[in-house]
């Protein structure tokens, strides 16, 4: 590989670069949490019950919400039927129910990217160990798997889904203005992410977060998540 021109620089070379595998749907466990891929036959009725009543959980949602579990198990069936994205559902250890979903996408193993998306959280899921170690083990697949790039992306508006990446260590990185229309509005749409050179400090703090000892006996954390990551992230949201 020739020396660089100052005056042309180049990208820091990639040795032995080779593209990771696209998922295949493994199933995922870990102390809290057991993500499956997502079935309409094994799902679509616990996870349109644990929705019920709550249908502002699909504001920033391009689909839903969805008047039966019938109607929201069609839309399963043709969603799980394309490759382009990979569909887990989420079961709390704990408690034995199914409390949401959880997806990979825009998976590009050529360039060593993947997205976590369509995260889509039951009140009952919420704020638990399960809803946080479900994005630790997607993530830790994906590293382990040797992608470079681990994206979140959320309508801009959508402050929580803002406040989440922060938390979980996404790194900030802009706006894409007008990026898309969804249910016919404009979205303007943040962009957050984690290299694989951050991967192992933030491991070591979801370790640390889920870790029974940092919890009292009535399940309160001792240390927050985001005093873990927080040191640990390339850039800030400036709105937050």
């Amino acid at each position: 590989m020739r020396d660089p021109d100052p005056s042309r620089p180049l990208g820091a070379p990639v040795p032995d670069w080779t593209p990771p595998p696209a998922p295949a749907g493994a199933v995922l466990e870990g102390r809290y949490v057991r993500l499956e891929p997502l079935s309409a036959e094994a799902h679509a009725e616990p996870l349109h019950r644990a929705y019920a009543g709550h249908d502002a959980l699909w504001d920033y949602m391009p689909y839903g919400p969805f008047a039966s579990a019938q109607d929201y198990g069609d839309w399963i069936a043709a969603t799980v039927a394309d490759k382009a994205h990979l569909f887990y559902a989420i079961r709390d250890l704990e408690t034995g129910d199914w409390g949401g979903v959880a997806s990979y996408l825009r998976i590009a193993p050529a360039a060593g990217s993947i997205e976590v998306g369509n995260i889509n959280y039951a009140p009952a899921l919420q704020r638990s160990r399960a809803a946080t170690e479900t994005m630790a083990l997607m993530m830790d697949w994906a590293f382990e798997a040797g992608y470079r790039r681990y994206e979140w992306k959320c309508n801009a508006l959508n402050r929580p889904s803002r406040i989440a990446a922060q938390r979980l260590g996404f790194s900030y990185e802009g706006i894409f203005r007008q990026m898309m229309v969804v249910k016919g509005r404009n979205r303007d749409t943040a962009w957050f992410a984690i290299i694989d050179s951050e991967w192992p400090a933030l491991q070591a703090a979801y370790h640390a977060w889920l870790d029974p000892a940092n919890f009292d006996a009535d399940g309160r954390q001792r240390q927050r998540l985001s005093e873990l990551t927080r040191p640990l992230l390339a850039a800030t949201d400036p709105a937050l």
